[in-house]
């Protein structure tokens, strides 16, 4: 079987600091990964509530905040690695982020190389939001590392609010997982796909829910434990064993976003501290009243 597909990995001895990053609580599900392949680290997760979600904003906007935000968590944090869980932010704004920091940054990229080894009809579906499939980013990794592949793909807001609310503990329907997912098998020559790529870190939150749902036997494959594998190697020798983690960092105040911090402390993540983004310095004198 693949090594993506394991769930018997060998725990790590690293020691240090992570910090995993999203827009909201998607890539809580590469925090879980990165937790049980290296038990002794301490992971801390910041999402940037205050500008949640992140598929309605232009990628002028984002391109502008992210490496911002990026920058002002680190130095409140102090992490030995940053981990972008997020396919949108690093599709568009990985080089950025590590231009403006001095320590690793590990990004998310759809698993398209795994699926495309293990995909038997040569038919792979991607299911992502639609930002992530609009990137030139995403079209590069499909040419590199698919090119003899038929890739379906459907961009799905729906799947997210679908994962979000089954995070914050909901009762969501398998109808509307089932409907969220069924254009890739709807698609001409959706029919032949055996293998779907998860290219949202929201989606492994509903992994059981489309499994359940989907039309025939297909293989789901994410990012997540490759994620957690780069943030082992990319960790200094040379680190400050600082605990198990457990705290979690959002740019908007914990009271204003009650349903995040509860899928937060569900997930490990107990203490919600509030983390407020620098304004951006004048370049001009304001205009006199």
């Amino acid at each position: 079987m693949p090594d993506f597909l394991s769930n018997h990995f060998t725990p790590s001895p690293a020691r240090g600091r992570v910090l995993v990053f999203d827009s909201g609580v998607g890539g809580l599900t590469v925090a879980e990964e990165i937790r049980a392949l290296a038990p002794a680290l301490g992971v801390h997760y910041a999402a940037d509530s205050g500008f949640f979600p992140y598929g309605d904003k232009s990628d002028d906007e984002l391109i502008e905040r992210i490496p911002r935000v990026a920058r002002m968590l680190c130095d409140h944090v102090r992490p030995d690695v940053f981990v972008i869980a997020c396919n949108t932010a690093s599709t568009l704004a990985l080089q950025e982020v590590r231009a403006v920091l001095d320590i690793p940054v590990v990004g998310t990229v759809p698993a398209i190389k795994p699926a495309a080894a293990f995909s038997q009809t040569g038919t792979i579906g991607l299911l992502a939001t639609p930002g992530t499939i609009r990137r030139a980013y995403t079209a590069r990794l499909i040419n590199q590392f698919a090119g003899g592949h038929r890739v379906i793909m459907h961009g799905s807001i729906e799947l997210v609010r679908l994962a979000e609310a089954h995070a914050r503990g909901e009762d969501v329907p398998i109808e509307a997982i089932a409907a969220a997912q069924a254009p890739l098998f709807d698609a001409p020559g959706g029919d032949q796909i055996d293998t779907i790529v998860l290219a949202c870190t929201h989606f492994p939150l509903v992994r059981g829910q489309l499994i359940a749902s989907a039309p025939r036997g297909v293989s789901y494959v994410d990012s997540g434990a490759a994620i957690a594998r780069q943030t082992i190697r990319v960790l200094p020798h040379e680190t400050e064993a600082r605990g198990i983690g457990g705290s979690a960092y959002l740019t908007s105040p914990p009271e204003e976003s009650p349903d995040l911090a509860l899928v937060l402390r569900r997930y490990g993540f107990p203490d919600a501290h509030f983390v407020a983004l620098d304004p951006i310095a004048m370049t001009s004198a304001p205009t006199a009243l």
